[in-house]
């Protein structure tokens, strides 16, 4: 009785906000002690020993007050109170943040509904500017600074454009932002009468010239767009992307143009230029869902580019059969930085593999990777360690997560190892010879989204396993019924339900195998091993070389089986290339538990051989075995050969770089 008295009692000391009489007498405290600040600092002011005599920074307690805060700076005569009335009501029209919020709220002021304007242009600038405020939540001096002024120019037909001027501290804005306020420019300018901007090829050229100048003889760009995406982006984009000079240097080529009043580099342009090419896919991801509504048809040429993006993306001209599908992308090793070394190339089998997900300490352009690579890498990749990634895109900062694959190494001696925990690379670090396998790499599905990036394949994992058993248990008895499925498989209930509730990462081959069997499961990823990594011929010769195995039983009560296989070159680096884990002698290769009881459960030839079945029999599998592998592709083949569905453990490879060590 007592809880709950007090229970009632703490309801009713909670405003209607939801905060408690405690937080609300927190933040009352830390308002007075802020405006006792404020007031001393005005004090101080007032003694004339400043350039002004208050303080400059307003005090703001939302994004609207802030929005208010920065523009009124630029335009003390806006109607603050209606300014801020009005964005938060087309917050609750579209939801806070949302691009149509500043879209709405920059035409308005450019159409004056807040006060009058000495010009046009001068309206138009303000509603620039409060939209641009908006989008970076009134936080940043890039509005005021990087945006600098909005230019009146003439067509070639004598119609009037728009030219919006940046300068460098438009690089505060972020890419997003700097990209968006290109988008808002030509709203207002299709909303105000003037028309688009008429780019001819000598300007053209002159852009591409000019990031190239600034890209090599000033700084890197953050992408660094290839002439096909500059010339076509500065056909269609409707506004002029213009600025003042910020560098000494003038272009190397294409000066003197009529409508381009400096032959120096214009470090503000190149920024949001490059800026509009590399996050062309999130604007559309935005405008494909609302820009009809606001009549900003005139981007629907994103979309064609973004084909063209993703051509130049992968190093040239893509076949009519390879635009459907996902192609190496080497815009993170284009500029390459001294000291920074490539992981990683674009899509290379053994590099990076991904798997979707996050950790505790992942997230949002964080990516995890296994503690036992990180050694493996002699500790040159580290916690906090920014990877500039092939895809989804951008940078992300290094986390480890041990319940991910780790890697596959080639010892001096030759043996293949499966590294699954720290110890074990720690006491073989001085004995690697060769990453075969960097291990995962856990991407959250977040940083695809924010991207834009289309979701690539990914390999086979145990999450994906627990989740396909969950769901073959309800549909093959109605509801998630372990003992059911248990007594099915000949499989302890609480082995089924560690599984699906991932506190059993790895099962034993025995328990794998029955469960294929009896419920039809893939077979566990733990046991799946990189069969895409070889053709058709290996797979052959892997099947030839089982066939001269010798199969020994060394358990004593307890079956223990290893296969000898004669030491071949070509079948040896097949072996290395599935990432199956073996011993290598002078003249044999050992398979050894768990790896044996697979490979035997897999394919027939090894279990006749153990059975003592004639050499004719053994002969005439082989040759099944290897016309199954010349007609089917390589995981098709293998579940004829074994009965078994086997998963593709590859998936997608990542290519990346170390960004900044720091």
């Amino acid at each position: 009785m007592k809880l709950r008295a007090k229970g009632i009692m703490q309801m009713q000391e909670t405003d209607r906000k939801g905060e408690s009489r405690e937080m609300q007498e927190y933040f009352k405290a830390i308002e007075a002690e802020l405006e006792k600040a404020y007031a001393v600092a005005n004090a101080a002011r007032q003694k004339g020993l400043d350039p002004e005599k208050k303080v400059d920074i307003p005090l703001a307690r939302d994004m609207a007050e802030r929005v208010n805060g920065i523009i009124s700076a630029a335009a003390p005569s806006l109607d603050g109170n209606a300014l801020i009335k009005r964005i938060k009501e087309l917050e609750a029209q579209y939801g806070a943040l949302d691009w149509r919020v500043a879209l709405t709220i920059g035409l308005e002021v450019a159409q004056e509904k807040f006060c009058r304007f000495t010009s046009k242009k001068e309206a138009m600038e303000v509603g620039i500017r409060t939209g641009f405020t908006y989008h970076t939540l009134g936080i940043v001096s890039a509005p005021l600074e990087g945006f600098t002024e909005l230019k009146i120019k003439k067509r070639r037909d004598g119609k009037e454009y728009v030219a919006a001027c940046y300068a460098g501290p438009v690089r505060g804005a972020g890419g997003t932002a700097a990209a968006f306020s290109l988008l808002l420019t030509d709203y207002i300018r299709k909303n105000m009468g003037y028309s688009a901007y008429d780019a001819d090829d000598a300007e053209i050229e002159r852009y591409i010239v000019e990031l190239d100048d600034y890209h090599e003889r000033v700084t890197n760009l953050q992408y660094h767009a290839s002439p096909e995406e500059l010339q076509f982006l500065i056909k269609n984009i409707p506004v002029e992307i213009d600025g003042d000079p910020t560098e000494t240097l003038e272009v190397s080529k294409n000066k003197d143009l009529p409508r381009v009043e400096t032959n120096r580099i214009r470090g503000g342009m190149a920024l949001v230029l490059s800026m509009l090419a590399l996050k062309a896919p999130k604007l559309w991801k935005e405008l494909s869902k609302w820009g009809a509504q606001f009549g900003l048809d005139d981007w629907n040429f994103l979309k064609e580019f973004l084909e063209i993006q993703k051509k130049a993306k992968a190093g040239g001209a893509a076949t009519a059969k390879e635009e459907s599908k996902i192609l190496p992308n080497y815009t993170f090793i284009s500029d390459l930085v001294a000291g920074r070394p490539v992981l990683t190339y674009p899509m290379a089998f053994g590099g990076f593999r991904l798997r979707y997900g996050r950790s505790r300490l992942s997230g949002y352009s964080a990516a995890s990777i296994h503690p036992a690579t990180m050694l493996v890498l002699k500790k040159y990749i580290a916690t906090g360690t920014q990877l500039k990634l092939e895809r989804p895109g951008k940078a992300a900062s290094v986390t480890p997560c041990d319940t991910i694959d780790g890697p596959i190494v080639k010892l001096k001696n030759e043996d293949v190892l499966r590294l699954d925990s720290v110890e074990h690379a720690s006491s073989l670090s001085d004995e690697i010879k060769e990453i075969l396998f960097l291990g995962d790499i856990l991407i959250s599905y977040g940083d695809f989204l924010d991207r834009n990036h289309v979701l690539v394949p990914a390999g086979y994992t145990e999450e994906q396993y627990a989740r396909e058993l969950e769901k073959k248990t309800v549909d093959l008895f109605g509801t998630l019924d372990f003992r059911k499925m248990g007594e099915l498989c000949d499989v302890p209930s609480d082995v089924l339900e560690g599984i699906c509730n991932n506190k059993v990462r790895w099962v034993d081959p025995e328990i794998s195998f029955r469960i294929c069997a009896s419920a039809g499961m893939p077979l566990h990823p733990r046991y799946t091993y990189y069969w895409t990594a070889i053709n058709r011929e290996q797979l052959a010769g892997l099947i030839r070389l089982f066939a001269e195995a010798e199969i020994i039983d060394e358990g004593i009560g307890k079956k223990s089986i290893k296969l000898i296989l004669k030491k071949r070159k070509d079948e040896k680096r097949s072996l290395e290339l599935i990432g199956l884990p073996h011993k290598s002698a002078p003249k044999n290769i050992v398979v050894e538990e768990p790896e044996s009881e697979v490979l035997l459960r897999m394919f027939p030839v090894l279990q006749m051989l153990m059975s003592g079945s004639s050499q004719e029999k053994v002969a005439a599998e082989v040759n099944r075995e290897i016309e199954l592998v010349a007609g089917l592709e390589i995981l098709p083949a293998l579940k004829e050969i074994s009965g078994i569905e086997i998963r593709d453990k590859a998936g997608t490879f990542i290519g990346a770089r170390m960004g900044r060590p720091e």
